[in-house]
């Protein structure tokens, strides 16, 4: 009998891809941000030397990541990897949020536990967001409807800017859990197998 692979090559094919959009997202993100802030304050890096570079970097990683996006959906229906984010039980997230924080939380491999279902789904739906909102920012005259739906452009700029700040906290969690759980690594960049 073959054995099992942990993350199968389409898997670890659009999680580095996103890597890659996503990291020049948010860097001309902030570059895009600094030039009119939301809040008082200021990103001190960015990727773009100024606000129309900022632009053309963050409209051409929107693209990879849209696109990239759109594959991994459609895998994932195909293949059925959905399904490894359902059930998700209030008491099975306690539970495992519980042990978490104790350092006690089992690492089963090829196996999501309740917090990192959650997490997943979580963040692909402020992917959605982010997507939706920066289409409605982008366009706001052609996709009124989609910029009338957030609330106006104004709105939807902090709609805009929470989502992709829900998107970099769940960034600094992940990378926090490869640090404590390094064995999780190498399967992502080999695939890995299952005995």
């Amino acid at each position: 009998m073959r054995a099992r692979v942990i993350h199968p090559w389409p898997l670890r094919l659009t999680h580095w891809l996103n890597v890659i959009a996503m990291v020049m997202m948010i860097g001309s993100g902030w570059q895009i941000y600094n030039a009119s802030p939301l809040f008082n304050f200021n990103f001190p890096v960015g990727i773009g030397a100024w606000l129309g570079a900022g632009i053309a970097w963050h409209l051409a990683a929107m693209w990879l990541l849209v696109l990239n996006g759109l594959i991994y959906l459609v895998w994932s229906l195909a293949s059925g990897h959905y399904r490894k984010f359902f059930p998700i039980r209030p008491r099975a997230v306690l539970a495992d949020l519980g042990a978490a924080f104790r350092f006690n939380l089992k690492h089963e491999r090829g196996v999501y536990n309740a917090v990192q279902r959650l997490l997943y789904l979580g963040v692909l739906l402020a992917g959605l967001l982010a997507v939706l909102s920066g289409l409605s920012i982008w366009k706001p005259v052609q996709l009124w409807f989609l910029c009338d739906a957030f609330g106006g452009f104004f709105i939807a700029r902090y709609v805009h800017f929470f989502a992709m700040t829900g998107i970099c906290l769940f960034i600094l969690v992940h990378l926090l859990l490869v640090a404590l759980v390094p064995k999780t690594l190498p399967p992502m960049i080999t695939g890995g197998r299952l005995p």
